[in-house]
């Protein structure tokens, strides 16, 4: 089994489907609410637990009722949660999502115990695979990665300033269309491997700018598309560290990604090894909801 370390965010998720996205300054009613956990870090924890990994989540909520139902699933997937802390004076985290009927969202993230998330409550060392993302202060993200002993995935996510000894450490960058044009030309500044997804149109996997591979996903039946790049974290990670060459590892990611679009919430939508497998074996031209 694969063993692996997760520093991340830990949300609680509130999900309004509703008929259309707003345009700026409008109210869209008739909307439909849901609440799900969530949070980059829970999410992509998740995602590689139900993959085969073996996982270990490091992160903070706040001393409120929010908190467990922000781990519910996490417990339930048998991650490894000793390393959580508590902040007595923040509220857990939360993600506003709003959802249209084609699976597109929009997302506003209240950060809250993410925010305080400091270097000293990081592992001296961090033995094993690694998987970051941004939405935890950066100094303790770049700490984080700086203490990592092994294989280092960073989720470029959301996009923000980074230094560049967090990308020449990272044996792999994972980032969307809109982050990799933010970052540009550094994200190939380091050695490793820089994966671009492309949501329904697939992924692509670069290094020092030279493309490697691509993979376009199975066609599906988009609900939701809140936690589908997480799910392809999760799922590269896990492909990358199982020895798996790239475009198979894309091909895995891609499938996981697109399987998670096909049901509401982010966590819930999560798939697992067996789905994974079948929809890749079968080559189904269309599938609807995961078992």
């Amino acid at each position: 089994m694969t063993r692996l370390t997760v520093i991340g965010s830990i949300n609680l998720d509130l999900v309004a489907t509703a008929p259309r996205l707003p345009l700026a300054g409008e109210t869209v009613t008739g909307a439909a609410l849901a609440r799900h956990p969530g949070g980059k870090g829970a999410n992509q924890a998740l995602a590689a637990a139900r993959l085969g990994g073996e996982v270990a989540l490091i992160g903070q909520i706040g001393d409120d009722a929010m908190a467990d139902e922000a781990l519910a699933l996490l417990r339930a997937g048998g991650v490894d949660l000793s390393g959580v802390a508590v902040d007595p004076t923040a509220p857990t985290g939360v993600a506003l999502i709003a959802v249209d009927p084609s699976g597109e969202n929009q997302i506003v993230v209240a950060a809250g115990a993410n925010h305080g998330m400091t270097l000293d409550q990081l592992p001296a060392r961090v033995e094993g695979p690694l998987i970051v993302q941004l939405e935890l202060p950066i100094p303790t993200v770049e700490a984080a990665v700086g203490r990592a002993a092994g294989f280092v995935c960073a989720n470029l996510a959301p996009a923000q300033p980074v230094s560049e000894a967090l990308v020449r450490r990272a044996d792999l960058i994972v980032v969307n269309e809109g982050e990799a044009a933010f970052y540009g030309d550094a994200l190939h500044a380091g050695g490793g491997r820089v994966v671009v997804t492309q949501g329904a149109r697939g992924a692509e996997m670069y290094q020092r700018g030279l493309r490697l591979a691509a993979a376009t996903p199975p066609a599906v039946t988009a609900i939701d598309a809140t936690g589908a790049g997480d799910a392809f974290v999760g799922a590269i990670t896990v492909a990358l560290i199982e020895g798996m060459d790239a475009e198979a590892a894309l091909s895995f990611a891609c499938a996981a990604g697109a399987l998670a679009a096909t049901r509401a919430g982010a966590q819930p939508s999560l798939p697992g090894r067996d789905d994974v497998e079948r929809i890749l074996a079968a080559g189904e031209p269309r599938l609807g909801e995961h078992g």
